[in-house]
């Protein structure tokens, strides 16, 4: 299925590239994610989740495929797996970023295969629950960007660490209370349910008025 959100930044174009392909300063931004390892391009990592009394730890790697900075534009490829064998996700993702009043506006276009119970709620719901997902990150990101001093133009920030070369653990990161240790999908997916329900049932009572 593919999936399509946009969220903001508020911070110039080029600064945002430049953090949003640093995983080590946005991945506890992230809701459920824990960066285990960094290797150059490529990282891995779990997300956790849970599907109503069903707990899902996923675990895989993931790739920077490319990244143009001429155009931002970048592709990043996801495997993973429940480490209870519950079930399976893969992703690619193109983010895009584009210019919106000095600030920077993300486009992400993802195309997910999905296996197991999150499979079961529908490409409606699981948009809604991405949604969700990328909201919260774009809150958490633009509240520790808020806290950095922004860097000199050409200098690294002073909290910044240089790209990594050679393979690192990453240790456990302090999250913020307000981004979520696991994502609720079923949580996120009722209250979507609920949403879609009451719209529906609005227009079938505007239909009955129309009739009378």
């Amino acid at each position: 299925m593919e999936i399509e959100n946009t969220f903001t930044v508020p911070v110039p174009v080029d600064e945002a590239w430049r953090v949003l392909l640093d995983v080590e300063r946005v991945a506890p931004c992230m809701p459920g994610a824990t960066l285990d390892s960094v290797d150059g391009d490529e990282f891995s990592g779990r997300v956790k989740a849970k599907v109503g009394p069903v707990s899902l730890s996923y675990k895989g790697r993931a790739r920077i495929e490319s990244a143009d900075d001429e155009s931002y534009t970048a592709v990043i490829a996801a495997r993973g797996k429940d480490a209870h064998g519950n079930g399976t996700a893969a992703a690619t993702v193109t983010m895009h970023l584009t210019d919106d009043a000095g600030a920077a506006r993300v486009d992400l276009l993802t195309e997910l295969d999905i296996t197991g119970r999150p499979a079961q709620l529908g490409r409606g719901v699981m948009s809604d629950v991405a949604n969700a997902i990328i909201g919260q990150f774009a809150t958490a990101l633009a509240r520790q960007l808020a806290a950095t001093p922004p860097a000199s133009p050409g200098q690294q920030p002073a909290d910044d660490p240089a790209p990594v070369r050679a393979a690192t653990r990453v240790p456990a990161p302090v999250l913020d209370d307000t981004v979520p240790e696991a994502i609720d999908v079923l949580g996120i997916a009722g209250r979507s349910v609920l949403r879609r329900l009451g719209a529906a049932l609005a227009r079938f009572v505007r239909r009955l008025f129309r009739r009378s």
